[in-house]
This record gives structure tokens, C-alpha cells and sequence, in this order.
């Protein structure tokens, strides 16, 4: 009786010889198709692509008239947006992440967090100056805002912030009803502080989107490049 053949071990990379390649992990597939979208939203932005430039002021417009037409609700929007979700705030939430991480002998991942957040700082700001799109301007404004318009830090902050912080609690293998807990705040604040910069018509909606696309990607390309800097480690 033949001797029964061993099963086969199925390896990860795909093809064969020379030409085998390892598939690319899942945050550097994320990573990459957010900052192709970025780009494409940018492309638009700065061709003036009109269908987008004329659901932007339709979008601001309404709710711009709204806002006007509600002092009080208003006013909880400049609160939220300029206290809860300002980008300081932010700042100050990965600070403490970071010193946690510190405190307890992370500080590889303590770095690359910090590293992430001034990255994102840093490219925001530059994009704004290069990019230079003017902001909404109102006879009747109900908020101010400096610098150029795309991308929202604000909108970009809060996403890269909220997003270091599920990454790190799944990292350390938090509870799920923790894990579940910080999801919904992060998600709730990420599409708020949307809502609030285009409802105070200080930002146009792509202004926001874009910051949530390039936050997004550099959340997960930072999380791709630790993951291979520690599996290269011995």
C-alpha cells in the first residue's frame, strides 16, 4: 500500500521563483488606499472640479443658514469644536498616551506615537500653505478660523488622535467593552467635529473629508511601519 502523501504547507507569499512575494499586510492596504483617495480629492480641490465645488457651497450654504438661524445650537457647536474637539485637546490626550506608554517601558511605541502626531501636525500645515484654498466667506459669519482651508486639521486631529488610541488599546489586548467604549467616543467625536466646521461655516465638506482620508493613512502607514520595525528586531 503507497504511503499516504504529506499534506502540503501553503506559504503567505504568492507566486513562485523569483517572482514570490509576501502580501502586504492589512494597515499598509488601508494606508495605501486612503492616501490614493486623498489624493484624488486633492486633484479635485485644486482643479477646481466644479460638481465638487458646487455640492461644497450647497452643503455649507444650508447649514451655514442654519446656524445663523439658531443662536443657541450654535453656540453649543463653537463649545464642542473649540474646547472638546479642538486639536490642542487632542494633543493633549496623546501626550498622556504617550507618557503612559513611557511610564511603563514602551518607548518605541511612545515615540512612534508622538512621531505620528507631529507628523500629522507638520503635514496638514505644510498642505494648507501649498495647497492655499481660500475659506466659505459670509456677510453674517457665526465663526473664525485661521490658516488655509484643506485639509481640516481639526477633522484630521481628532481622527489621528482617535485613531492612535483604538490602535493602542488593541496592542495591549484591552477589554472588548473597553475597546467597544472608545470605538463609539472616537467615532461619535471624528464625525462631530465634522459637523461642527461645516455647520459654523468655517470649513467646505471635502475640507473635512480630506483631513479624515489623510488622517487615516497616516494612522495606518505609521501602525504598518511599526509592526515591520518590530518583527525586523531579533
Amino acid at each position: 500500500m503507497p504511503p499516504t502523501p504529506r499534506p502540503t504547507v501553503r506559504t503567505s507569499t504568492v507566486g513562485d521563483g523569483p517572482f514570490a512575494f509576501a502580501p502586504a499586510p492589512p494597515a499598509l492596504r488601508r494606508a495605501l488606499l486612503l492616501a490614493a483617495l486623498f489624493t484624488l480629492l486633492l486633484t479635485l480641490v485644486v482643479l477646481r472640479w466644479g460638481p465638487l465645488l458646487s455640492l461644497d457651497a450647497a452643503v455649507t450654504g444650508a447649514l451655514h443658514r442654519t446656524a445663523v438661524a439658531a443662536p443657541g445650537w450654535t453656540r453649543l457647536n463653537r463649545v464642542l469644536t473649540d474646547w472638546v474637539w479642538d486639536p490642542w485637546t487632542m494633543r493633549v490626550v496623546l501626550a498622556a498616551a504617550v507618557g503612559l506608554l513611557v511610564r511603563r517601558g514602551a518607548r518605541l511605541l511612545g515615540v512612534w506615537v508622538a512621531a505620528t502626531a507631529l507628523a500629522g501636525t507638520g503635514l496638514q500645515q505644510g498642505l494648507k500653505a501649498v495647497v492655499g484654498r481660500a475659506r466659505p466667506v459670509w456677510p453674517d459669519p457665526v465663526d473664525s478660523a485661521h490658516y488655509a482651508a484643506f485639509p481640516s486639521g481639526h477633522a484630521m486631529s481628532v481622527l489621528v488622535a482617535g485613531a492612535l488610541v483604538l490602535w493602542l488599546l488593541r496592542l495591549h489586548g484591552a477589554r472588548p467593552l473597553w475597546r467597544w467604549t472608545a470605538r463609539t467616543v472616537v467615532v461619535v467625536s471624528v464625525v462631530g467635529v465634522g459637523f461642527t466646521r461645516v455647520y459654523l461655516g468655517v470649513h467646505w465638506p471635502s475640507d473635512v473629508v480630506g483631513g479624515w482620508l489623510l488622517g487615516g493613512a497616516l494612522v495606518a502607514g505609521a501602525a504598518a511601519a511599526y509592526h515591520g520595525c518590530v518583527r525586523a528586531v531579533p
